[in-house]
């Protein structure tokens, strides 16, 4: 008779806790960050194309070029890292850096015309607004794993499997925050 009622109750009191429920939150969240990690390694694939293609038409902008690939590389670093914090202010620094990029590109008006070039800037823009979709579908992910550790009683079980909170993909540094520069009076820069 008792192994009836243990039967029955431990079911109930598995489901009660959370655990399950808990699990398959952060499962969901570790998924949407997964598709972050795939449309930003996709967009750092895509710049070197893109630079190669800029430096054919305006080899003066060096320090440009530059600051493209540093900025890639600091993506790249934080795709590895997997934090959504570096991810997010790498990813709003590379944003910066091809703001300018693309603000070079408008000084050569053959570039703007260059079919690949053209079909480069879609790709890019179409990465955008993958990396957009990612991040929200994360950040969703994100507030309903937290916000379901923070009620009872799956705090209770939360404390217990060490489930902690989970950082929403946001970029806190001051690059990130302000508009790119964009400065089309560049010295030594010669119209074809």
């Amino acid at each position: 008779m008792n192994r009836r009622w243990l039967a029955l109750l431990l079911p109930l009191t598995l489901g009660a806790c959370g655990y399950n429920t808990i699990q398959s939150y952060d499962e969901q969240a570790s998924a949407a960050q997964g598709q972050i990690e795939v449309q930003l390694q996709r967009r750092a694939d895509l710049i070197p194309s893109l630079v190669a293609t800029v430096k054919g038409f305006a080899s003066q902008e060096l320090a440009v070029f530059g600051e493209v690939a540093r900025a890639r590389g600091g993506l790249l670093g934080a795709v590895q890292s997997k934090d959504p914090e570096q991810m997010a202010n790498a990813n709003a620094t590379m944003n910066g850096a091809l703001g300018r990029l693309l603000a070079v590109s408008e000084a050569y008006p053959q570039l703007k015309s260059d079919q690949s070039f053209l079909h480069l800037q879609d790709e890019l823009a179409g990465t955008e607004n993958r990396v957009a979709v990612a991040r929200t579908d994360y950040n969703g992910a994100v507030q309903q794993y937290n916000s379901y550790i923070r009620r009872f009683p799956a705090v209770l079980t939360a404390k217990m499997t060490g489930a902690k909170e989970r950082k929403y993909f946001t970029a806190t540094n001051a690059e990130a925050r302000e508009a790119p520069k964009v400065d089309f009076g560049t010295p030594g820069a010669k119209k074809p």
